[in-house]
């Protein structure tokens, strides 16, 4: 099995990231020369309109997309230098991801969203029951709540389950795009209050990509992407 080396939590570091994609006979600057520091325990909300690179942004910080050029750091590991089994395997060990939409298999309950991550790794689903359940009761979810499937939760309970899978590798960052797109108002505050105190808890360096400034009030900081370019 491919591991990573044993990194100190320094959180995630973008340095200079410049990313484009063809466009005709073209090229289309998706990120321009953005940098980006978030330590373990803040939590950062990066907003802009449409098309204005948060995605790519995303993307980049998760490993899924190499940048043209600059620096992507998470614990002090420049991701640049490794190949992709050792990518993978950093994404693996260091990255939680929160998906827009939940993305939770239909015939597994709650709990065994969870379960499922530590067969992929080769784990015993078993011994890993506890913490499943500890994490699913620490977003909100206990008792009978995770013993049931995803047709049986509502969307903000689903996003919990999401939040709660995305933790279970206990990650040094979390990247959460647009957790509360499909959400009202109410649930829309309540999951990311979650999300702070998840921050806090954990001491992940959170990074949320949302259009909704109405539930900026929890962050530590706000940056704003237009055409490519963090301010």
């Amino acid at each position: 099995m491919t591991t990573t080396p044993q990194l100190t939590r320094t959180g995630l570091a973008l340095r200079g990231v410049t990313l484009s994609y063809p466009d005709g006979e073209s090229r289309l600057t998706a990120l321009d020369a953005v940098s980006l520091v978030v330590a373990p325990g803040e939590f950062t909300a990066v907003v802009g309109p449409s098309g204005s690179g948060k995605s790519s942004l995303l993307a980049v910080a998760a490993t899924l997309q190499r940048p043209d050029t600059g620096e992507v750091m998470i614990d002090g590991q420049d991701t640049g230098a490794l190949g992709d089994r050792a990518r993978t395997a950093l994404r693996r060990e260091r990255l939680g991801i929160v998906f827009q939409q939940s993305n939770l298999l239909a015939s597994l309950t709650a709990v065994e969203q969870l379960l499922v991550l530590e067969s992929v790794r080769g784990g015993r689903p078993a011994a890993a029951r506890a913490r499943a359940e500890e994490l699913l009761t620490s977003v909100g979810l206990d008792g009978a709540k995770q013993r049931r499937r995803p047709h049986q939760l509502s969307g903000g309970e689903r996003q919990r389950v999401n939040i709660a899978r995305a933790l279970f590798g206990r990650p040094s960052v979390l990247l959460v795009d647009e957790p509360t797109s499909a959400l009202d108002h109410e649930r829309g505050t309540q999951i990311v209050e979650l999300l702070a105190e998840v921050t806090r808890t954990h001491g992940t360096a959170t990074v949320m990509v949302t259009h909704d400034r109405d539930l900026l009030h929890r962050v530590d900081r706000v940056a704003q992407m237009h055409d490519g370019r963090l301010r």
